[in-house]
């Protein structure tokens, strides 16, 4: 299985230090290749130790965290840190770090230490100009837009640049730890960390004999939607609930399939979560599953094992929030036996 970096920087000074693992997203899709080990695939995430899930093991890796922990040490004062997304946002305010820069968002709450921070703009596109005027030392965003953000950041002198991993939330413990040691905040991300692990022991505990179910994850837009992989945040989150998703085998985050596909596929449960506008995301999955005919032969829907997951817990970003995105889940996969969706005969 191919191994993915959780943070990747930009040292001049040691430009071949970094093995560039990560795939990247801009809009809502992703290219990539086959699982070279498609068995692995199959293995829920509660078949593994919490540990060993956020263990970093990679050499290069160990070595680029310690060079940038020597790049920070060597400023003359604290480092002038921006962080372009409210996830990664609410990570350094967790982590006790000072900002000179956050985004702007009319979704997401900035954490309060950060009120009269400069704001640089919108996580996709945050204001290089802004940026720019503050002088910051490094930038943080998130791993999703890093095709976008790379060039731009390239183009500042004397700017370091970190993308974090927040496709799964094992991810962003493992970015936490490398922000930790990077930063000298490891206290803080060793507090964040067991914080995770009390946590899922005893998630995994109080399900691990109950049988896990099959699941179709669909993420919508209003008009349309795609199929989520475990390389997604909402679907690595059905995986750690103890889910097995219906699409393996693949890099992708997202997948266009036809409903006869899906079919096919035969899931136990369909989830349904919004990329964006929930409430029209919501009526147009109401609208096609009634409309659709092909919809009435899934057993999922006869079963009315169809969920419409909670907006705000299920984003495109790893986020602090992942205790009650599980608890969600934890209730429709083993917990509910009636879903949101009716459809007619």
């Amino acid at each position: 299985m191919m191994r993915f970096t959780t943070m990747k920087t930009k040292l001049r000074k040691y430009p071949s230090i970094f093995l560039i693992l990560l795939l990247a997203i801009s809009s809502c899709f992703l290219t990539g290749c086959v699982n070279q080990h498609p068995k692995d695939s199959k293995k829920s995430s509660q078949g593994e130790s919490v540990e060993t899930m956020l263990e970093i093991t990679d050499p290069k890796e160990k070595q680029a965290v310690l060079n940038a922990k020597a790049k920070v040490k060597a400023l003359s004062g604290n480092p002038r840190i921006v962080a372009t997304s409210p996830a990664v946002a609410d990570i350094c305010d967790k982590l006790d770090l000072d900002l000179v820069g956050v985004p702007k968002s009319s979704v997401s709450k900035i954490p309060s230490r950060y009120k009269k921070v400069k704001k640089v703009g919108l996580a996709m596109s945050p204001d290089m100009e802004i940026v720019s005027s503050l002088n910051p030392d490094w930038i943080l965003a998130p791993s999703s837009l890093e095709t976008d953000l790379k060039p731009k950041f390239e183009e500042l002198k004397n700017t370091e640049y970190a993308f974090l991993n927040l496709r799964s939330v094992q991810g962003m413990y493992r970015s936490v730890q490398e922000l930790g040691e990077i930063f000298g905040k490891q206290q803080e991300a060793e507090k964040m960390t067991k914080e995770f692990t009390t946590f899922y022991k005893s998630y995994t505990k109080r399900n691990k004999n109950k049988k896990h179910p099959k699941v179709l994850v669909l993420m919508g837009l209003p008009g349309s939607y795609v199929i989520a992989t475990e390389n997604s945040y909402v679907g690595s989150l059905v995986k750690l609930a103890g889910g097995e998703n219906v699409y393996q085998n693949t890099d992708q985050e997202f997948l266009t399939v036809n409903t006869e596909d899906m079919k096919k596929k035969e899931p136990d449960i369909i989830v349904r979560a919004a990329h964006a506008l929930p409430d029209q995301v919501t009526k147009m999955f109401n609208e096609d599953f009634e409309t659709n005919d092909i919809w009435k032969h899934f057993d999922a829907v006869k079963n009315k094992r169809v969920y419409d997951l909670t907006y705000e817990y299920f984003g495109m970003s790893a986020n602090f929030k992942y205790k009650k995105a599980l608890s969600e889940l934890e209730k429709d996969f083993y917990q509910n036996t009636k879903g949101t969706q009716e459809v007619k005969e």
